[in-house]
């Protein structure tokens, strides 16, 4: 095709480029905040904080969640029951499942590590009013409505990315 008849793509405009470029920049500055100082890497700290959220999941559950691959989170869940921050045990309905929970030692590690995520937040939302703030999750909020819409509905994110990088 003809350049002069291309439609140009300004990559700073284009919103995927942008949202996918930040999404990535908040994962590795986020990581280097569990990471450096717990040895927390970004699967084990996806299953963390789903276990923190619902208290007991499955794999399959903290997977789908976290929009990470079930060999992921699996790898994921031995390191960390190996270093005694989250146990199993049978689904009473179903032995062949196992409910994944946090230990004594996996809370004392989240209620110190939290802290520490939870000013480089407030560091990285500095330039922000309340205000701005608010508008910001609304707009993420309408943005992710409307991709359901226009996907027919949630995407599969696969190892691609997920909540709580």
């Amino acid at each position: 095709m003809d350049a002069r008849r291309r439609p140009e793509l300004v990559l700073e405009q284009f919103l995927p480029y942008r949202i996918k470029r930040l999404g990535e920049r908040i994962s590795v500055g986020l990581s280097r905040v569990y990471g450096r100082d717990f040895g927390i890497s970004p699967p084990e700290w996806r299953v963390l904080v789903w276990l923190m959220q619902f208290d007991e999941l499955t794999a399959r559950d903290i997977s789908g969640y976290a929009s990470v691959d079930k060999a992921t989170v699996s790898r994921a869940v031995q390191r960390l029951e190996e270093r005694g921050l989250l146990a199993r045990a049978p689904l009473p309905e179903d032995q062949r499942v196992q409910l994944l929970s946090l230990t004594a030692r996996g809370d004392e590690l989240m209620s110190e590590l939290l802290p520490r995520v939870f000013d480089w937040e407030v560091r990285l939302l500095a330039p922000l009013s309340a205000h701005d703030h608010r508008d910001l999750l609304s707009l993420l909020d309408k943005l992710e409505r409307q991709l359901e819409q226009v996907c027919g509905s949630a995407p599969d994110l696969g190892a691609a990315g997920g909540l709580f990088s």
